[in-house]
């Protein structure tokens, strides 16, 4: 039996219902306490629907009920989440802080700096490790089904039309968001360096095709493995007039898996040389597609959080997991800015993710979470 765990949620948008559904019943050992927003609209509304208290500033929030939660999700737009992780390490609570965990490797690097020095986790929502055909993928590839591995790629092709960025002024831009290679495709950008390891290089493309906004809404890239595969990120957020997919292939000496679905949820390929008993079972055990692009694993990402606090050891991705990915989606945006090959061992010195001077709109927290004119 779990000790119960009080969680607040800092930030009620698009990604916050999810939270919200998942720690109102299906984690054991988890309750939600209490939301706030600097929209006293959406804060009011989350608070009405889930039954808590709701507040529209953080500082109120925890002189209230600061005593009274144990975990912290900050919920805020991406621009935002250093800020709010760093004053939330400051009263001393967990934090699990949505993806990606910042938009600068020097803010994610502070991070993860003060929250050791708090001594509280820092948790980074990835939460698509937990699909069971991920799980399973990643199985394979530890026990070394694959061989050597030849190559690996993403897709990532959903749909975001130009009604969704007028929904906040954040989305969109570069200080505040990034495009779809840091927002919609972060969590395939951490599978593939999850299940390959480390990248050396990458090259990369991006463009905005269907929508204005700063940033780009296609991209693609290419990736030098360390252990000599090549890998393929393609991502979009102009599908139209739906999401399609999201997948993960990797092609080896030995096999090869498919993963598609809305949110890497359905296995699609099964296929080694050398098959296993228990082969045959897996393409109709692990076929169901998800509802959204949600997909299943925040409920299991958050009973890992639950687990990890009340009992110990490493968390499934930690801030220094968080930071691996981001620095693979710094390289891709220098690259896209250079058009050159970019060493993962680099410092930024012309993407434009992040940046202040790249500052068009209010930095003002409330204006961002305004619609566009």
């Amino acid at each position: 039996m779990e000790n119960t765990l009080n969680f607040a949620l800092l930030g009620c948008g698009r990604i916050a219902s999810r939270h919200a559904e998942v720690l109102s019943g299906p984690v054991e050992g988890a309750r939600l306490v209490a939301v706030c927003d600097v929209t006293e609209e959406r804060a009011e509304l989350f608070g009405s629907k889930y039954g808590v208290p709701h507040f529209t500033d953080l500082h109120e929030m925890m002189a209230a009920m600061g005593d009274k939660i144990d975990v912290i999700n900050v919920l805020t737009p991406t621009g935002c989440h250093a800020q709010h992780v760093l004053e939330v390490v400051e009263y001393k609570k967990h934090v699990v802080v949505e993806k990606p965990m910042a938009l600068t490797l020097d803010d994610a690097e502070a991070m993860i700096e003060a929250c050791d020095r708090a001594q509280v986790k820092l948790f980074v929502v990835k939460q698509n490790r937990y699909n069971v055909p991920v799980q399973k993928l990643h199985q394979a590839m530890k026990a070394g089904r694959f061989g050597k591995i030849a190559m690996a790629t993403a897709r990532v092709r959903w749909m975001r039309n130009q009604a969704y960025y007028d929904q906040d002024g954040w989305r969109g831009t570069w200080l505040w968001d990034g495009g779809v290679f840091s927002n919609q495709a972060s969590h395939h950008v951490d599978l593939l360096t999850w299940l390959c390891g480390d990248v050396d290089s990458v090259f990369a493309y991006t463009a905005r095709s269907l929508v204005d906004i700063e940033v780009e809404d296609t991209g693609v890239a290419v990736l030098r493995f360390r252990n000599g595969a090549l890998g393929v990120i393609e991502a979009t957020t102009a599908a139209r007039p739906k999401d399609l997919e999201a997948s993960i292939n990797i092609l080896g000496e030995h096999g090869t898996v498919e993963i598609g679905g809305f949110a890497v949820n359905q296995m699609k390929t099964w296929l080694f040389e050398e098959p296993t008993p228990d082969d045959e079972l897996v393409l109709q055990e692990f076929n169901q597609n998800p509802p959204n692009v949600y997909g299943f694993g925040h409920l299991e990402y958050l009973r890992n959080v639950v687990h990890v606090i009340n009992h110990g050891g490493g968390a499934m991705v930690d801030g220094l997991e968080g930071l691996k990915s981001l620095r693979l989606i710094s390289a891709i945006y220098e690259s896209a800015a250079t058009s050159r090959e970019v060493w993962l061992r680099f410092q930024p010195t012309h993407s434009r993710l992040g940046r202040a001077e790249m500052r068009r709109r209010s930095d003002t927290a409330e204006d961002l979470r305004k619609p566009r004119k």
